[in-house]
């Protein structure tokens, strides 16, 4: 069975180019995929709490030996990791904020990187426990990064990404980015363009 979740994570309505960007790509995926069910979480509507103290005491807690208080601190993020967990492929769209993720995103992740559901620890070295899973990130960034631009080796977003899902164990995973949206009208329409077409290559296959 198909399953998607696809989580939108930029502040902004209908001026976010990430939301209306994913929203392009699941309307066409969806037309491929007429039977497909999908899972939507907008951080914007249903923003998502940093973690505490007492969270992460529950965390790091065994599971037969929370307290109804503990458990309580995990009743969220045990519903996003079921929600996450569950789905075969995961769209997230994600804006560039100072080079990275907006904060909204990064409590997401901090609630789904939980050991013993995502990951767990061998021999002093941590292990994904996430298999057979396609992520993709529709990411809107303000300049671009490539070779000989004054702003190459700043990305600090698609790495940071990256990184801590292939620790939770997906190796599956692709990035569209919409580079260059504040360089003027030129860089905007080029960006915008580029990003499209790679929805358009990669929905077929995805």
């Amino acid at each position: 069975m198909n399953s998607i979740l696809h989580l939108d994570s930029s502040p902004r309505g209908e001026r976010s180019r990430s939301r209306q960007l994913a929203s392009n790509f699941m309307a066409a995926w969806r037309d491929l995929h007429p039977d497909a069910t999908v899972t939507y979480r907008d951080l914007r509507q249903t923003p998502i709490p940093h973690i505490t103290e007492d969270w992460i005491e529950a965390d790091f807690t065994p599971p037969e030996l929370l307290s109804p208080e503990l458990r309580e601190q995990l009743k969220l993020s045990d519903e996003l990791v079921d929600e996450f967990l569950a789905a075969d492929r995961c769209l997230f769209s994600v804006p560039m904020y100072n080079f990275s993720v907006p904060s909204n995103f990064k409590a997401y992740i901090d609630q789904i990187v939980r050991v013993g559901r995502t990951f767990t620890f061998e021999n002093g070295q941590g292990k994904g426990l996430v298999s057979g899973k396609k992520v993709m990130f529709i990411t809107s960034r303000g300049v671009e990064f490539s070779s000989g631009s004054p702003f190459e080796g700043l990305d600090a977003q698609e790495p940071a990404l990256r990184n801590i899902f292939q620790f939770m164990g997906v190796t599956d995973i692709e990035f569209i980015h919409a580079d260059g949206l504040d360089m003027g009208d030129d860089a905007r329409k080029r960006g915008l363009d580029e990003a499209q077409s790679k929805i358009q290559k990669l929905v077929v296959d995805w």
